[in-house]
């Protein structure tokens, strides 16, 4: 089957040498793109900015650490309106959906409750 097809080539080739000098032509002129595009990114690289030194870094403020900071939240409930025909618009809502809760104590694990908060689990048994 191989010798076939390139039989079909060679005579495709002898019959037509112009569709082979043009598939030449765009084969030479793809690589020339790729070529260019190759040196033109380089070029691109070449005038970024190295990157920073090590005086550039970032540095730790003068108090020290920031720590994250651990709260109890609870739901920020919507508020109702005055009256019936009144709606409420987005500039009447709160920013977040949670405020801080008014007891930060945190809930504590007890040996009978059977597993994670609020589970509705039986218990220890």
């Amino acid at each position: 089957m191989n010798a076939i097809a390139d039989q079909i080539a060679y005579q495709t080739a002898a019959t037509n040498p112009a569709g082979v000098i043009a598939v030449l032509v765009c084969g030479l002129l793809i690589a020339g793109a790729l070529v260019w595009s190759v040196r033109l990114g380089i070029k691109v690289k070449r005038r970024e900015p190295g990157p920073p030194g090590r005086h550039e870094q970032p540095t730790l403020p003068a108090s020290g650490p920031v720590h994250e900071t651990r709260q109890i939240r609870e739901p920020n409930e919507v508020p109702r309106a005055s009256d019936e025909g009144e709606r409420l618009t987005p500039h009447n809502l709160q920013a977040s959906g949670t405020k801080r809760s008014e007891n930060q104590k945190r809930r504590r694990w007890s040996h009978r409750s059977g597993g994670s908060f609020g589970s509705g689990g039986p218990g220890g048994t």
